[in-house]
C-alpha cells in the first residue's frame, strides 16, 4: 500500500516528508525552549549578583516582615475598625483616581480606536500614526509618567490620574480597535449613502455594535487602574498607597495601620473585581441573548 501513487508521490514519500517536518518543528521548539531557559537563568544570575544582600541569603528572611505586621496587627486587633475608618477617605481618593482616569482613558481610547481601524478611519493615511501613538502610550509604565508629572505638577492625585489615563487610552485603544475591525460595515455604508458625516456613521453604525464589548473592556481596565492608583501612591501621588507607604516606612509601632490599609485595599479590589465581572457577564450574556432572539 505504501507504493501506491498518490498525487504525484507514494504514501511512503508523503509520510517521510511529514515526519521530517515534525522532527524539524520539534527541533526548533526544543532550541527555542533552551534559549528561553538560558536567558531566564542568566537574567536571574545577573540580578542576584547585583542584589546587595544576595537572593539566597535573604530568602530565609522573606517572611519576617509579614510576620511582624501580622503579629502587631493581632495584638492591636481591637483598633483595626477605627483605623479602617480613618483611612476610608484615602480609599475614596484612590477609587476616584481610578474612576476618572478610566473614564478619560476610555474616551480617548474610543476616538483613537476608530481613527486607527481599517475601513473606519477618518484619515486612512494616518492609521499608522495613530497606532504608533497608542503603542507609545501603553509602552511607558504609569509610574514613569507619574514621576515626570509629579516633578512638574507636584505631588497629589492629579499626576496619578493623568498618568493612568494616558496608559489606559493606549491599552483600551488597542483593544477597542480589534473589536471595531470585526464590526459589520453595512450600516456604515447605508449611512454614508444618505450623506451622514463620519461622526454620525461611527455613532449610529459602529458604536451600537461594539458598545457591550467596549464597556466590558473598560470595566476590566477599571479593576487594573484601582491597583495602579494604589501603587502610584508610593511615589507621592496620594490615595491609599501614600498612606501605606508612610505606615510601612515608619516601621514597628504603625504596622497595625499597614494591616488596616491592606485589608481595605484587598477588600476593595475583591469587591470591584466581583462587581465588574458580574456586569461584564450581564453585558455579554444579554447581548448574545438579544442576538439569538433577533435571529
Amino acid at each position: 500500500m505504501t507504493d501506491i501513487p498518490f498525487g504525484g508521490g507514494s504514501v511512503a514519500t508523503i509520510r517521510s516528508s511529514y515526519m521530517e517536518q515534525v522532527h524539524r518543528r520539534r527541533l526548533y521548539g526544543g532550541l527555542t525552549l533552551m534559549i528561553f531557559v538560558l536567558l531566564l537563568v542568566s537574567g536571574f544570575m545577573t540580578a542576584d549578583a547585583r542584589n546587595a544582600g544576595g537572593f539566597w541569603d535573604g530568602l530565609a528572611n522573606v517572611g519576617d516582615y509579614p510576620a511582624d505586621v501580622l503579629s502587631e496587627a493581632w495584638e492591636k486587633r481591637a483598633d483595626l475598625p477605627a483605623l479602617m475608618a480613618k483611612f476610608l477617605p484615602a480609599l475614596v481618593e484612590t477609587i476616584n483616581i481610578a474612576a476618572v482616569s478610566t473614564l478619560l482613558g476610555a474616551m480617548a481610547g474610543l476616538v483613537l480606536s476608530l481613527l486607527s481601524t481599517r475601513g473606519l478611519a477618518r484619515w486612512p493615511r494616518l492609521i499608522g500614526l495613530f497606532r504608533r501613538t497608542m503603542d507609545m502610550m501603553r509602552a511607558i509604565p504609569e509610574i514613569v509618567i507619574a514621576l515626570v508629572l509629579i516633578f512638574v505638577l507636584g505631588g497629589g492625585p492629579v499626576p496619578a490620574m493623568i498618568a493612568i489615563a494616558i496608559h489606559t487610552a493606549g491599552a483600551l485603544g488597542k483593544m477597542f480597535s480589534e473589536v471595531a475591525e470585526n464590526a459589520d460595515l453595512k450600516p456604515v455604508e447605508g449611512l454614508a449613502s444618505t450623506g451622514a458625516t463620519w461622526a454620525q456613521r461611527m455613532w449610529l453604525g459602529i458604536l451600537p455594535q461594539v458598545a457591550p464589548n467596549y464597556v466590558s473592556y473598560a470595566l476590566l481596565r477599571f479593576e487594573i487602574n484601582i491597583r495602579a492608583s494604589a501603587i502610584l501612591g508610593f511615589v507621592g501621588a496620594g490615595g491609599l498607597g501614600y498612606e501605606l507607604r508612610n505606615a510601612m516606612a515608619w516601621g514597628p509601632g504603625r504596622f497595625d495601620e499597614a494591616a488596616a490599609i491592606f485589608v481595605l485595599l484587598f477588600g476593595t479590589i475583591i469587591f470591584f473585581d466581583q462587581l465588574s465581572g458580574y456586569m461584564r457577564n450581564r453585558l455579554t450574556t444579554g447581548d448574545s441573548q438579544r442576538q439569538t432572539k433577533g435571529a
